[in-house]
């Protein structure tokens, strides 16, 4: 007698438009809580803004249908962390997960973090980490590393805006940084523990801000999975929420449906490197774009469906 196994019910999936603030767990990668909720939401198209660690935690917005248009401005914005050194312990990847290389005495004072922070703060140069999905020759930092190759690495300029100190007992040290986009928190983790003469290792770190969103708002994987679809659904913020930051401008009729043919417009406003563009129906977002001379010059463009599809949300 053959056994007849039951059919796996095909997952319907549909298009939906809006950003979802996840608080992302430890052990898991960007992608895979990318995938939980793109399945719990059963969403067409989604892409996250940006990678954290499996061994980090905290805000990973996630894009959803239209907003996935605007996903390199998160990666492109500010990012704030809170990250914990393990002061007096360099390891083989900069952070908890690799070997201990060497173990040192730590003998240090608030004074003397206070100023390796500062130090740090400013303008800067950076070598990213051989533990980095960073690419070389198409293939990521990380994988040459754990072969034992080192590749030559260009120092970058990054931006630290702010260093504070959070907790400080031992050889635990907790830090609050607001830094640009493409800071490595375990580069600055070994570069301070470097400057206080007994090295470091980052063993945590959260992501708390990027852009204009906070991890306050964010909600767990599990908190999701816990609700309903509706409930699920009423979490998407509209995608102008990563533009909030920018100046905006409406246009009326006429002008509105010119500049989703992509066509420029004259326009009475400043220049501005980028600004947000509404239509008149209920305020309707339309897309980005940048002013100069007088002329709106569309950038990332919403189609008539995904406009129609806001208004209706």
């Amino acid at each position: 007698m053959t056994e007849t196994r039951p059919q796996r019910q095909r997952v319907v999936r549909r298009a939906l438009h809006g950003v979802l603030l996840l608080d992302k767990p430890l052990g898991l990668s960007s992608n895979d809580a990318l995938q939980k909720a793109k399945w719990l939401l059963r969403a067409e198209k989604a892409g996250h803004t940006g990678t954290l660690d499996p061994l980090a935690t905290g805000l990973l917005p996630l894009c959803f249908g239209a907003a996935t248009k605007f996903s390199q401005v998160s990666l492109d914005a500010d990012k704030a962390y809170v990250a914990t050194l393990k002061l007096g312990q360099t390891t083989t990847t900069g952070d908890a997960e690799g070997e201990v290389l060497e173990t040192r005495e730590v003998a240090v004072t608030r004074e003397l973090i206070a100023a390796a922070c500062a130090k740090f703060t400013g303008a800067i140069s950076q070598v990213p980490p051989m533990y980095s999905a960073l690419k070389h020759e198409g293939k990521a930092l990380y994988d040459y590393a754990r072969q034992g190759i080192t590749i030559e690495r260009e120092a970058r300029a990054v931006t630290i805006h702010g260093i504070d100190i959070v907790d400080w007992h031992a050889d635990a040290l907790t830090i609050a940084v607001r830094c640009s986009k493409g800071t490595y928190i375990r580069t600055l983790a070994e570069d301070i523990g470097r400057e206080l003469g007994c090295g470091a290792h980052l063993s945590a770190l959260r992501r708390t801000a990027s852009g204009a969103v906070d991890v306050r708002d964010a909600i767990s994987l599990d908190a999701l999975a816990a609700m309903t679809e509706a409930e699920r659904e009423a979490l998407l913020r509209p995608p102008d929420c990563l533009l909030a930051d920018w100046p905006s401008i409406s246009l009326a009729d006429e002008d509105a449906s010119r500049f989703l043919n992509g066509l420029r417009r004259r326009v009475a406003a400043a220049d501005a490197p980028h600004v947000r563009v509404y239509g008149p129906a209920a305020h309707a977002l339309l897309g980005s774009a940048s002013i100069a001379a007088g002329e709106l010059i569309p950038g990332r463009l919403l189609s008539p469906q995904e406009v129609s599809s806001l208004l209706s949300t």
